[in-house]
């Protein structure tokens, strides 16, 4: 079996962002689309950093499906655990960039959409036990049987390193805070890193402020509980004791969207360097602001996922590099 470096569960979409920025999406006439879905945009951004990256989720037996599909193979990502349903539609995602800090994302996922049904039987439960980063997301648990399915690959995977819980917490896809809370907090039971931003802790854990956040997920067990703490940066908190905050890599933000999945995927690659080279945490949270930042200096979200040499030159300088195709214009 070819084991790659990270699976990640979850979402996968077409995401239309428009042509203009900071006005409403009524007055957009042209729109550029990209994969996206918070998964399929953190195995991308993992890619990107030279990790062999795989999801796993469902898409529609449609030219959409084939769509997606077909763009994650480009962008490098093993798209050959990603199935289709016989009779739900590929989910399409508008953007709107009004305001561009924090934009509004209009789901089309009527009446449901594919990845809701992803069954034990699409897992390869060998590759849960074995992959060296699970990677799985808090919104799946919204919906059956996709809820009963992530149960059980984490209770397959028994608790190994890294088993990462990304809390993505969606609001229209829950019926309560209160639901979604009830629905995620087990999970920490069964996850070696947590990850999520104030609004996602406080729907979790109970409480928004993150030092106390992350003190009740490593309660849990949880070995690294990482809050995303917006403007005053990312703080982390391990189980041994050691606590680090980095402080934000300031940009002018063209798109708020994607920077937390580019933190993943740069999360990724630093879970594994650390795991190989004993690259120090707070180089790891380092790189994954400097990603997160990166992204939201652009406008697409899978699309602009940072290079490692971009992730370099942004440390550097201060400046988030063009995209290559940009810099030649």
């Amino acid at each position: 079996m070819n084991v790659p470096d990270v699976l990640v569960v979850g979402r996968m979409s077409v995401d239309l962002y428009p042509d203009v920025v900071g006005r409403p999406l009524a007055d957009a006439s042209v729109f550029r689309s990209a994969v996206g879905g918070t998964s399929a945009n953190v195995a991308v951004a993992a890619s990107r950093l030279g990790r062999r990256a795989a999801l796993i989720t469902k898409v529609g037996n449609d030219p959409l499906g084939r769509y997606t599909t077909a763009a994650l193979e480009r962008h490098g990502v093993d798209a050959s655990r990603v199935t289709t349903h016989p009779t739900l539609a590929t989910p399409v995602v508008f953007i709107e960039l009004d305001p561009q800090t924090e934009p509004s994302i209009w789901f089309y996922r009527k009446p449901s959409a594919p990845d809701e049904f992803l069954t034990v039987d699409d897992v390869d439960f060998e590759l849960v036990r074995s992959v060296p980063v699970l990677w799985v997301p808090g919104g799946a648990m919204a919906f059956e049987p996709s809820a009963s399915t992530m149960n059980a690959m984490l209770r397959e995977r028994d608790h190994r390193p890294h088993t990462v819980l990304d809390i993505d917490y969606r609001p229209m896809f829950w019926s309560s805070a209160e639901a979604a809370g009830a629905a995620v907090r087990p999970l920490l039971d069964h996850v070696t890193v947590a990850v999520g931003n104030r609004e996602e802790c406080a729907v979790t854990v109970g409480t928004a402020d993150p030092d106390e956040a992350a003190q009740r997920m490593l309660d849990h067990g949880v070995a690294l509980a990482i809050v995303k703490m917006g403007p005053d940066g990312v703080l982390a908190v391990a189980a041994d004791g050691t606590s680090i905050v980095v402080p934000p890599t300031p940009v002018e933000v063209v798109c708020g969207l994607g920077a937390g999945d580019a933190f993943g995927g740069s999360l990724i690659d630093g879970l594994l360097r650390n795991a190989i080279s004993g690259q120090p945490l707070r180089e790891v949270l380092r790189r994954a602001n400097a990603a997160g930042a990166i992204v939201a200096s652009r406008l697409l979200c899978s699309d602009d996922m940072p290079t490692g040499e971009e992730i370099d030159m942004m440390l550097a300088t201060g400046v988030p590099p063009k995209r290559v195709e940009e810099a030649k214009q």
